[in-house]
Formats: structure tokens, C-alpha cells, sequence
């Protein structure tokens, strides 16, 4: 893989994570259970919805539901 395309999968994995950051519920989140609250958040940060999952103990289609649903996560791609 060359360095020109490392450095834009680094940009767009940035990018991801400020929209997730920006439209996120944060006053939902950090009202959440320590385990929803920290799940979210590295949900956030990564977009790593399967380990966020995981992290609480939910399955991937209710963890992403809440996410968007409930803490108005955007899904980025």
C-alpha cells in the first residue's frame, strides 16, 4: 500500500470520527450505565460498532439501533 493511500484512509477514519463526534447525543451518552456510556464512546471514537457491542454485552443490530436511534450516532462510512 503506498503512503499516498495510507494517508488518505488516515483522513477519512478522522474525518469519520469528528461527524460521529459532532452529531452524537452526548447528553444521552454520558447519562448511560458505565458500560453503555464507555461502548458508546469507543464506538465514537473507532466506529467499531461489532467490539462496541461486545463491550456491553448487546448484539451488533440492538447496539447499532440504540446508537443511531437513541444517541443520534451517525453511521459513516
Amino acid at each position: 500500500m503506498s503512503e499516498d493511500v495510507l494517508r488518505e484512509w488516515i483522513e477519512r477514519f478522522r474525518e469519520a470520527r469528528e461527524i460521529r463526534k459532532r452529531f452524537a447525543n452526548w447528553e444521552f451518552v454520558k447519562k448511560q450505565p458505565p458500560k453503555i456510556r464507555i461502548a458508546l464512546e469507543y464506538y465514537i471514537e473507532t466506529g467499531d460498532f461489532r467490539t462496541a457491542a461486545k463491550i456491553v454485552g448487546m448484539g451488533v443490530d440492538e447496539f447499532v439501533d440504540m446508537a443511531k436511534d437513541l444517541a443520534n450516532i451517525p453511521t459513516v462510512d
